[in-house]
């Protein structure tokens, strides 16, 4: 199983604050805002940290991931948390458990240095 990321509010407000301009800060936090009001939005930080990372501090990518987020959370933490998983494993029978931990392994090393950088 691959690991899920514990992620409060104040990291998302971090990696906003590092990945965008100051005068965008708000206007970057209003828009992510967008999701978590409705009832069926899981997950409303881990989801929102997956948006940014996939934007990689550009705004109107941002704009993109999130209405994806909006329509299915899926399709922005697979790409975000899992990639190498995605690409490499998912959907394939001849992937070894071994390489398989390598490429999770991978993944997560991968995340918790974005999000710590």
């Amino acid at each position: 199983m691959q690991p899920t990321p514990n992620v409060t509010r104040a990291d998302v407000e971090r990696v906003v604050r590092r990945d965008f301009p100051p005068e965008r800060v708000a206007e970057v936090v209003a828009m992510l805002d967008e999701y978590g009001p409705d009832e069926w939005h899981s997950e409303p930080e881990r989801v929102r940290l997956a948006v940014l990372k996939l934007a990689a501090g550009n705004l109107e990518r941002l704009r993109y991931e999130l209405e994806g987020a909006k329509c299915d959370y899926r399709d922005v933490l697979s790409p975000a948390e899992y990639p190498g998983y995605c690409k490499r494993v998912w959907g394939r029978k001849q992937v070894s458990p071994e390489e398989e931990q390598r490429v999770i392994d991978a993944d997560w090393k991968h995340y918790q240095d974005w999000l710590t950088r």
